[in-house]
């Protein structure tokens, strides 16, 4: 196979899915998408804000329709946001609809990635760490039941990781 039709890149907050997924997509020819982007291009305000007024829920209602719609393209690369897993019929649409890379990374890292970072609301708490320790603990299994390949990013270079990738993909 050269490469499948649409890389679906899953993981959390912090693991770079956004930086690598557009490396990727370059290296391979593909558009390139963010289900958080396309969410605020959508709505016309930021995803703090949605959280404000609809909560947690509404925002992941929000997105799993975007992924129910991008994830019928073709020849896409999509950074999916953290908690997009959490939702069955997400997890279904990803595993069907093409290729889905998880991108480990340990929470500490996330929380140097995301120390700044106040644009993510899950983190805008006393002990944000252990918020990320806590939502890895959650997601990590549905992570990895999801994913095709599992590939990490801690410590690396966005492009390396993204080259590891695309050298996956091409075994396949």
């Amino acid at each position: 196979m050269n490469h499948p039709n649409n890389i679906f890149l899953i993981g959390p907050m912090g693991a770079g899915k956004s930086t690598i997924g557009r490396q990727v997509a370059s290296l391979l020819g593909l558009d390139f998408d963010d289900t958080d982007h396309e969410i605020q291009r959508r709505t016309g305000v930021d995803i703090p804000t949605i959280f404000d007024y609809e909560g947690e829920e509404g925002f992941r209602k929000r997105e799993s329709a975007v992924i129910d719609d991008l994830t019928q393209r073709g020849s896409l690369v999509l950074a999916t946001g953290g908690g997009s897993i959490l939702n069955p019929d997400n997890r279904r649409n990803l595993s069907s609809r093409g290729f889905v890379v998880y991108l480990y990374c340990s929470p500490e890292q996330q929380y140097e990635r995301t120390l700044r970072d106040r644009s993510r609301p899950l983190l805008q708490t006393k002990n944000p760490l252990g918020t990320l320790q806590a939502l890895m603990e959650e997601r990590d299994p549905l992570y990895r039941e999801t994913a095709d390949i599992i590939v990490t990013s801690e410590k690396r270079s966005a492009t390396a990781v993204a080259n590891e990738i695309v050298r996956k993909l091409r075994a396949e």
